[in-house]
């Protein structure tokens, strides 16, 4: 590696540890003003942490630090993530479980508002945005994101709605435990979180495009070079011009579709693209991998 490209990397890294740092800061004061507002359990390992500190707090009149059992908890998927996912993604994935549960512990309380629905909404939205941030930066914060991303990478699916369904198990526990009223509205907050998440982050999402051109040799080189996916071309007959033409098909992730567009409309200006949602693809998919 030379001296540019070492430049190249330290300042993608530094890049990333602001974004991991700044979605640290915004999750530990989401918890110590929306959550413990509401008293509500906000899913994931971070609920789980809540949960089993309430159940201390009420049961064995134990108060329990937060960064102890959250390092914990996160330890095992820490493991599965340094050797599946990637080394330096879990390091900065570490960061962010480290300085949440740092933070946590350290900052006040410092309730917004106390309406129970405006808390589940907007903490939630909030949640999902900081989860966003850590994503955005090749890291997560901890718990089931790690085995969201996982799946994601292992089995190609997007795995988020599957890990609402676990933070609702969760759920039960605590509305059995500590009533049904904030468990149902921790519902609302985790939807919010996931649905949020969900539309922010794009890594593991496909778009079909469908592109019909009069120059299919050079759009299939495009394709190619910007994202690494491989295209098919097909020959018909174009009913409104009356002539032979050219339709290229191909799949590329989401968060390509812009930047491939682009390309190929520098390609050909008169290009035709039909860009189709994809919801479940088999086969070999190239998806960079984690660091």
């Amino acid at each position: 590696m030379d001296i540019q490209e070492k430049r190249i990397t330290l300042r993608k890294d530094l890049i990333r540890v602001f974004w991991v740092v700044l979605a640290s800061i915004i999750m530990a004061l989401n918890i110590k003003s929306f959550v413990s507002a509401g008293a509500l359990i906000p899913g994931g390992f971070t609920g789980l942490t809540i949960l089993i500190q309430e159940i201390a707090r009420e049961f064995f009149h134990l108060t329990l630090s937060f960064a102890v059992i959250n390092i914990l908890l996160n330890s095992v998927p820490v493991i599965i993530s340094y050797k599946y996912i990637g080394k330096k993604f879990t390091i900065f994935s570490c960061i962010t479980i480290g300085l949440t549960s740092v933070f946590t512990d350290l900052l006040p309380s410092y309730p917004i508002t106390y309406d129970i629905l405006l808390i589940s909404i907007f903490g939630g939205m909030v949640t999902g945005a900081a989860i966003s941030m850590c994503l955005f930066a090749d890291a997560t914060s901890g718990g089931t994101d790690f085995i969201a991303i996982f799946l994601s990478k292992k089995y190609g699916i997007d795995a988020w709605n599957y890990i609402l369904v676990g933070n609702a198990v969760l759920l039960l526990v605590a509305g059995y435990l500590f009533g049904w009223n904030k468990a149902l509205y921790s519902i609302i907050f985790q939807f919010t979180s996931t649905q949020m998440v969900h539309l922010c982050y794009k890594r593991y999402k496909k778009n079909t495009l469908f592109i019909i051109t009069d120059y299919p040799e050079q759009v299939a080189k495009a394709i190619s070079e910007t994202t690494r996916h491989a295209s098919t071309t097909f020959h018909g007959f174009g009913t409104y011009e009356k002539k032979e033409r050219t339709l290229i098909y191909s799949v590329v992730g989401r968060e390509e579709v812009k930047k491939v567009v682009a390309r190929i409309r520098e390609v050909d200006d008169k290009v035709f693209i039909n860009i189709i949602k994809t919801e479940q693809l088999e086969g070999n998919f190239y998806i960079k991998p984690n660091d």
